[in-house]
Order: structure tokens, then C-alpha cells, then sequence
């Protein structure tokens, strides 16, 4: 297992901004363990038969994120933030691609105590969560950003708050009413389910 440094991580990623993909070869090994263990850690909140494996899903990401034209890498953090993003973009369009080969693709109910474990291992978990985080992000655009940090990319408190450049008292305030919030919308849409 290759040790991450932050200090190769970020410098590494320095370079890949500025347009040098022979870095790519070398970032790899830096990440790769992390990144791994990232989606590993959350694709154990995901139903057994899942037919994506965290490899698939880091292999995936890992090539989202070296591929961006426009990418002004600020730390390992920031790109592991990112990597975030797009791990849950992942497991999303995933989702969606199942229930839209499901007969109707209808989504199915979330029960309260899937809710408030925030577990997606159903699609329409999982779809459920990203529509509730979706709304968030509209009226709190930095506790959306916490909570897809914490929850779909693993980030410690104290990662989230250097990415976002606030204090980890901070991140854990909002990431505590972040969860509140996401746990009544949830709650709203198995209530009023018929």
C-alpha cells in the first residue's frame, strides 16, 4: 500500500492543472488506496447484489477526474472532494439506469428507519437521498456540499473543513442540521406516500 502524501498528492495535482498528464502514472498509486477504501467504506450502505464493485467505481472516478479539461487542483482534499462528487454521480446514474429497466421504472418506498440510517442499498434509497440532497443544495449549497464530503466521499470532518476553508465546528454544526433536515424531507415523502 503506497503511503499518501499530501505534499506528493498536491504537488502531483499542481502539475496535472497545468495540463501534464505524465503525472497521471505517478498520482495513481498516491490515491488509488484511498479512493479505494472510500468506496469500498460506502458501497457497504449499498444492497448486497449491487452489481458495481467499489474497483469499478473508483476506476471510474479516478477517470472522471483526470480527464477534466478545466481542473485547478487546489490539495489532496479538494481532489478527493471531487472525487466525491463524482462518485455519487456514479452510483446515481446507476441507480437510475436499474429502476428505468424495472417494469415502469417506478420507485419504490423508503421506510422511515432506511430514512433516517440515510442507507441506500435499493435504488429508490438511493435516488431518494439524491433528490432530498439535490433540494438542499438549492437552499444550502455548503451543507449540500458537507454532506456529499461526508457521506458519499468518506471525507473526515476536518478534510471537509479544509476543502471548504471554514472551521471542523463548523462543518460539524452544519452537517448536524444538514442531516436534520434531510431526515424530515425523507420523512415528508414516506408520509405522504399513498
Amino acid at each position: 500500500m503506497t503511503e499518501l502524501s499530501s505534499t506528493d498528492v498536491t504537488a502531483l495535482l499542481t502539475q496535472l492543472s497545468k495540463g501534464d498528464k505524465s503525472v497521471i502514472e505517478r498520482l495513481m498509486p498516491l490515491v488509488y488506496d484511498e479512493l479505494h477504501r472510500r468506496a469500498a467504506g460506502y458501497m457497504r450502505k449499498e444492497r448486497a447484489n449491487h452489481t458495481l464493485q467499489p474497483t469499478a467505481l473508483v476506476h471510474e472516478a479516478y477517470l472522471k477526474l483526470v480527464q477534466q479539461r478545466e481542473s485547478n487542483w487546489k490539495n489532496r482534499a479538494h481532489f478527493l472532494a471531487v472525487a466525491a462528487q463524482l462518485m455519487r454521480r456514479i452510483l446515481i446514474d446507476h441507480a437510475r439506469a436499474r429502476l428505468s429497466s424495472k417494469r415502469g421504472g417506478e420507485l419504490e418506498i423508503v421506510s422511515l428507519d432506511e430514512a433516517s440510517q440515510f442507507r441506500t442499498d435499493t435504488p429508490a434509497g438511493l435516488l431518494s437521498v439524491d433528490d432530498a440532497l439535490t433540494k438542499l443544495e438549492k437552499l444550502d449549497p455548503r451543507q449540500g456540499h458537507i454532506v456529499e464530503m461526508r457521506f458519499y466521499g468518506g471525507l473526515t470532518v476536518d478534510e471537509t473543513a479544509e476543502v471548504l476553508s471554514v472551521s471542523s465546528r463548523t462543518v460539524e454544526r452544519e452537517w448536524t442540521l444538514a442531516r436534520a433536515w434531510l431526515y424530515a424531507q425523507l420523512k415528508d415523502q414516506i408520509s405522504g406516500a399513498p
